[in-house]
C-alpha cells in the first residue's frame, strides 16, 4: 500500500474507474473472471481490478481478445459517463489496448480490410533500422484505421453496457467507498 493522501473526490472518481473495469468484465462474454477490486493505491496504481483466467491460456480467440479492450477501456469509459470528461487514469489501459488492437490486426489476421497476413513484425521494429516500417504507408493507414475501428467499436458497447448496468456500477462504488 502507499501511504498518499487522496481527497474524497479523487477517492470517489478512481472507485467509478475501477468499478468500470470491473462491471465490464462481469458483463462481458468471455472476459475473464473478476477476482479483486481495489481503490487503495499500490505501486504506481491508485487502484486495481484482478482479472485472471481459470485455467492457463495458450490460444487467444477474437472474442477473449475482444473483450480484453472492452474491460481495458471500461475504467475511463465509467469515468466519461458519471463525471462527463476523462483524466489520465487510463494511460496504461489505453497502451495496452491499443497494442492488442494493434497486434489483432498487423499479427493475427484478425481484421477482414487487411486479412490474414502478418504486416507488423513481432518486435515492433522494421529490417534495418528500429522502428522503421516493413509497410507501405497505405498499409500503415489501413492498419491505423482498422486499430480505431476496433476500439471505437468497443467504446460504444461499453458505454452502452455501463448505461444498462448503472445501477450495479453506483453499488459497487458505493461498496469501495465504505469497505477500502
Amino acid at each position: 500500500e502507499r501511504q498518499i493522501m487522496l481527497s474524497e473526490e479523487d477517492r470517489a472518481r478512481i472507485a467509478y474507474h475501477e468499478a468500470g473495469h470491473a462491471i465490464i468484465g462481469m458483463m462481458t462474454p468471455g472476459a475473464d473472471p473478476v477476482r479483486k477490486v481495489s481503490i487503495i493505491p499500490r505501486g504506481m496504481a491508485l487502484g486495481v481490478t484482478l482479472a485472471s483466467p481459470t485455467s492457463d491460456r495458450f490460444n487467444y480467440t477474437e472474442q477473449y481478445l475482444r473483450a480484453r479492450i472492452k474491460v481495458a477501456l471500461g475504467g475511463r469509459a465509467a469515468e466519461e459517463m458519471v463525471y462527463g470528461e476523462i483524466s489520465t487514469g487510463a494511460e496504461s489501459d489505453i497502451e495496452q489496448l491499443t497494442g492488442l488492437a494493434r497486434r489483432m490486426v498487423g499479427r493475427w489476421g484478425m481484421s477482414s480490410a487487411v486479412g490474414p497476413v502478418s504486416v507488423l513484425p513481432r518486435d515492433g521494429s522494421g529490417p534495418l533500422l528500429p522502428g522503421s516500417a516493413e509497410v507501405s504507408p497505405e498499409t500503415q493507414r489501413l492498419i491505423d484505421d482498422e486499430v480505431r475501428r476496433i476500439v471505437n467499436d468497443a467504446q460504444g458497447e461499453v458505454l452502452a453496457l455501463l448505461r444498462e448496468n448503472r445501477h450495479r456500477l453506483d453499488s459497487l462504488v458505493q461498496a469501495l467507498l465504505e469497505h477500502e
